[in-house]
């Protein structure tokens, strides 16, 4: 396959996810070998239908792994560099959180966003840059709550600002090997965790008065700056963060203080204003 990414070896942990799945079919469309991991078989081959129904000639090694497990992951990377003995795109998607007050927040919730978030993406970074030769490019997921605080959402916000610090920390020291190391930010993104939410109009309003743009994102949205990230078009950028998000972060992140309260109590509410630990 031609392409500018032709002869190339990307590989996707996360790959059944939305946003991992439109990247994967760019970068396939543009000639690259693309290696999903994740943990499901299933999960990997509806990705792949997917991926060839859009690039019916793309090349695909599937993966099983789960991209959370240092062990997992380290084998994976070196599956993908077998195909055709080189590694030429980290693309890392793992991560997540939840809603929860601040002062409900336990040490370990903190733990296990952290643990999600960054040593997912650290252990990729350690695993693949010795696989990887001058040119190669890694890129890392973050977020607009990584810039802008999230009410209620305290954890990722904390988490997404550590992994571009990762990110800043890896390019600074791989930058010596030819590796460049970059971050994307998307904002509100169409996916399978955030479906439901686009499925009602009124979880929507807050989030679309806080877009200028005046939609929200599709997975789509963000391929093209994956796509961008891993090619040559930005061979002389690293160490960078990208926001993909309609232009939310000209505004703020929206006040869902009403679905909070009716998850976790109103009283909840108020002790964090209160600074009072639940």
């Amino acid at each position: 396959m031609n392409g500018a990414l032709s002869c190339k070896t990307a590989a996707i942990t996360g790959a059944t996810g939305a946003i991992a799945t439109a990247s994967a079919k760019l970068l396939a469309r543009d000639g690259a070998h693309v290696a999903l991991m994740a943990r499901r078989q299933e999960g990997l081959e509806q990705a792949a239908a997917e991926i060839r129904a859009a690039v019916p000639d793309a090349a695909l090694t599937l993966i099983m792994a789960d991209c959370s497990d240092e062990t997992d992951v380290k084998s994976a990377l070196e599956q993908a560099h077998a195909v055709a003995g080189r590694l030429d795109v980290i693309f890392s998607t793992m991560g997540g959180g939840g809603f929860k007050p601040f002062m409900m927040i336990e040490p370990q919730n903190l733990r296990d966003e952290f643990e999600a978030n960054v040593v997912s993406a650290f252990i990729a970074i350690r695993h693949g840059a010795p696989l990887m030769k001058s040119g190669g490019s890694i890129i890392l997921t973050s977020s607009t709550s990584a810039h802008m605080p999230f009410p209620y959402l305290g954890g990722y916000h904390v988490a997404k600002a550590a992994v571009e610090g990762l990110m800043r920390a890896a390019a600074e020291e791989l930058g010596a090997a030819g590796i460049r190391v970059n971050a994307i930010r998307p904002g509100m993104t169409r996916s399978h965790g955030t479906g439901p939410m686009f499925d009602d109009s009124r979880m929507l309003e807050p989030f679309l008065a806080e877009y200028p743009l005046g939609r929200l994102g599709e997975a789509d949205d963000i391929a093209g700056a994956v796509r961008f990230l891993a090619g040559p078009e930005s061979g002389w950028m690293t160490g960078q963060s990208f926001a993909i998000d309609g232009g939310n972060e000209l505004r703020k992140n929206p006040d869902l203080t009403p679905m909070v309260e009716a998850i976790f109590g109103v009283d909840a509410v108020e002790a964090a204003r209160a600074a009072k630990p639940l």
